[in-house]
């Protein structure tokens, strides 16, 4: 299958072209590289630096390959962000999957992998959360996803030939030898306190120890990059006319904030410097999906469950890539 990829030289997007490679699809990647990496995409992968919301070129690009089906990573993700700037997420991740979904309209494209977000849920009253929880979103981040989510069930109502899937999940975290996670701000908490181990970063925060949870601090849901990517090929590759498909991504089970540091430290072999501080407004205390709907409605298995292993592959690309996809100080070498 001829698959664009969105947001292909990003973190998920980058490890979704490798494994989508791994499957015998053919690849174009579309990315601004506002926040990818050139060098996360294969050079023998057509690709072009095209803003979404350039629908002319991106009509000329699904022509041009031939392309069948679309894979939709390009987002900006961060919450905090979009309460200071939310024109700038509505702009972005729902005007420009409409201007996506329009360039797909013109030339007849009707597969579409679209990575949402477990934030359309908002703050659950009870976990774990399964897809029939009521979607609540509380930032503009979470609104702007599920905007698209509304937008690609009319699409569907309208046109019985086009079909969706769409995933919803928390938090993603590890890599995959060669590419990895490399975000400018970073604000994910694995990352983060690797940072701390290495010296990038003085201290971590935990933020509350007075949660109603074993340890008294946040539990969240981490899924591993790889098998997140794996769903997402699994997805258009069921598609059919007439989709329309959601289904959230988790490993069954949470991981408290004094877990995440503890296995941090069991696969680093060093302390990791720490600071308590107070709650942050609007952290619910359990935050975590069941995904037994697309275990059984796509055979997907996470096969990443272990989160020490997680971390480990995530330490193992930092440790590696110091300086994430940048080379040294001295290189000019574009990012």
């Amino acid at each position: 299958m001829n698959i664009l990829v969105t947001g292909g030289a990003g973190y998920i997007g980058s490890h979704a072209v490798r494994k989508l490679l791994e499957a015998g699809h053919l690849v174009v990647v579309l990315d601004n590289l506002s926040y990818g990496h050139r060098d996360a995409v294969p050079n023998e992968i057509p690709f072009y630096k095209v803003d979404l919301k350039e629908t002319d070129r991106i009509e000329e690009i699904l022509r041009k390959h031939n392309i069948e089906a679309v894979m939709h990573f390009a987002a900006l993700i961060s919450v905090g962000e979009s309460v200071q700037k939310p024109l700038l997420y509505y702009r972005n991740n729902t005007a420009g999957a409409m201007s996506l979904l329009e360039a797909m309209e013109r030339v007849g494209v009707k597969r579409f992998v679209f990575s949402s977000t477990a934030a359309t849920y908002g703050e659950p009253e009870e976990t774990p959360i399964f897809e029939t929880t009521k979607q609540l979103p509380i930032n503009p981040y979470g609104r702007s996803k599920w905007f698209v989510e509304q937008i690609l069930r009319d699409i569907a109502v309208s046109d019985s030939e086009f079909g969706f899937v769409a995933f919803r999940y928390f938090n993603v975290a590890g890599a995959d030898g060669s590419i990895g996670e490399d975000h400018q701000p970073e604000t994910h908490l694995i990352p983060l306190v690797l940072f701390a181990v290495m010296g990038k970063r003085d201290k971590i925060t935990v933020f509350g120890t007075d949660y109603p949870t074993p340890d008294g601090t946040c539990i969240r849901d981490y899924v591993h990059v790889n098998d997140l990517v794996t769903a997402h090929v699994l997805g258009i590759e069921a598609l059919s006319n007439g989709d329309a498909r959601f289904y959230n991504l988790g490993i069954g089970r949470g991981y408290s904030v004094r877990e995440i540091l503890d296995a941090a430290k069991n696969v680093t072999g060093q302390e990791i410097p720490t600071v308590l501080g107070s709650r942050r407004e609007g952290d619910p205390a359990r935050l975590f999906a069941n995904s037994d709907k697309v275990q059984k409605e796509l055979g997907w298995q996470p096969q990443h469950t272990n989160i020490e292993e997680v971390i480990a592959s995530a330490w193992h690309w930092h440790t590696t890539h110091p300086n994430g996809y940048q080379e040294p100080e001295t290189s000019s070498l574009p990012k």
